[in-house]
């Protein structure tokens, strides 16, 4: 009887962890392979994943059924999480993220500003618990290509802490 509820909890806990992540299809496409019977479709699906709290992962999975792909590309996106440093609701400064032909540049804007990015920006910017954000693609349109771009921008930004201690400040010096 005690292994039941104790199977109950952990259930429970596996649920609101995954309740914690928002999770966003970016892309789902399908793909046709011609054989002898006729054609059979597989499918790839790209997925963000974030805390809204700082934390945000993008996965890539592919299937012979749209569920699985969505579940494989999620499970991928949990373990490539990466830390997104907000502060006040944006980022600390600008960056430009370049992956192959895009280029995604990330500007900080003031409150009240919004989102304004398109498409996989905004899902990568909305999942990391960005509130106000000013964003713009540059070159190539493949949202994979861009997804990566941002990533690289993001792990490119740097943390207010980091900065102060190579600078030889205190925090309250470099924010003023």
């Amino acid at each position: 009887m005690e292994h039941s509820r104790d199977k109950d909890n952990r259930d429970r806990d596996r649920n609101s962890l995954e309740k914690e992540f928002v999770e966003k299809l970016v892309k789902l496409n399908r793909t046709a392979k011609v054989v002898k019977g006729g054609r059979r479709f597989s499918f790839s699906a790209l997925t963000i994943v974030g805390d809204r709290k700082g934390k945000v992962g993008y996965g890539f999975g592919k299937a012979n059924d749209v569920s699985e792909a969505i579940r494989k590309s999620i499970e991928k996106a949990k373990r490539n999480l990466v830390q997104l440093p907000v502060k006040n609701g944006t980022i600390p400064h600008e960056i430009r993220g370049i992956f192959k032909a895009s280029q995604v540049l990330l500007r900080p804007a003031c409150s009240g500003t919004g989102i304004i990015a398109g498409g996989p920006v905004r899902a990568i910017m909305e999942a990391g618990g960005v509130t106000d954000i000013l964003s713009k693609s540059i070159g190539a349109s493949s949202q994979y290509n861009v997804v990566k771009a941002t990533f690289e921008g993001i792990s490119r930004i740097m943390d207010a802490k980091t900065l102060a201690k190579n600078r030889g400040k205190s925090l309250k010096e470099l924010w003023g």
